[in-house]
């Protein structure tokens, strides 16, 4: 009796240390779709030196209402902050880097783009009496406050397009 209860629990348990090595092997990971292409919709060829095209780069993110810190001249970084719904904030990053690249110039773009909530929660209040203890007690005090809730890179080409056509249309 004792011999076949030892084998159903020996059973189990293996069945359970099996199972967990094999759902612990499913988590997505984000670097499996890299294929570092030669071409890139982050990078954009220019005869201009990398100052010349990285002021092209911050005036043309600048015409387009960003806030630009330019402490660096060969490295840009633009934001804008959009509101889709009335509880909802994104904040979109810019980076321009120029470097020169043998007889010619390129900048390299990445946005990174950053979602926000609002979020709602009520505050509490500690009342300690001696000899009895202490309780919490709800305040009818509702503070919100924007909690970051995603972040990723902008990969659409088209959005690199756009902007590498307008830095184009300044050199002009």
């Amino acid at each position: 009796m004792h011999q076949v209860r030892y084998k159903s629990i020996l059973a189990g348990l293996m069945a359970l240390s099996l199972l967990a090595c094999s759902s612990s092997g499913t988590k997505p990971t984000a670097y499996t779709a890299e294929s570092f292409d030669a071409e890139s919709p982050f990078q954009y060829r220019s005869d201009l030196p990398p100052l010349v095209l990285c002021e092209h780069g911050k005036r043309a993110l600048l015409s387009q209402g960003y806030e630009v810190d330019a402490s660096s001249p060969g490295n840009i970084r633009g934001s804008k902050s959009f509101q889709p719904q009335a509880e909802q904030q994104v904040q979109l990053r810019i980076t321009l880097v120029c470097l020169e690249t043998g007889h010619d110039s390129t900048i390299y773009a990445n946005a990174l783009q950053t979602h926000y909530e609002l979020k709602a929660g009520g505050s509490s209040t500690g009342l300690s009496v001696a000899g009895l203890g202490s309780i919490s007690v709800p305040w009818p005090v509702e503070k919100s406050s924007l909690v970051k809730v995603g972040e990723e890179t902008v990969t659409d080409p088209d959005f690199y397009y756009r902007l590498f056509s307008l830095i184009e249309m300044l050199k002009e």
